[in-house]
């Protein structure tokens, strides 16, 4: 499974993510879009939005820091 999160430093939810991916051992990859204009592009392209954070679990795009749809993509 692959999961990349795509966020930026200074972002709560992006923080609370992160957190809940790291409690349920899943790896993932942090993508700073803040400092990555082609990663920030790539972002926008995939969800339509320019909100942080936008995870990427293996093709299924989750806006924000939602609990639920997150258990439901990686099956917890």
């Amino acid at each position: 499974m692959t999961v990349t999160v795509y966020s930026t430093p200074t972002c709560p939810y992006c923080h609370m993510a992160k957190e809940f991916l790291k409690a349920n051992q899943v790896d993932y990859k942090d993508v700073n879009v803040a400092a990555d204009s082609n990663a920030a592009r790539e972002m926008i392209q995939k969800s339509g939005q320019n909100g942080v954070p936008v995870l990427d679990v293996d093709g299924k795009i989750i806006v924000g820091f939602d609990k639920d749809a997150l258990k439901k993509a990686l099956q917890l």
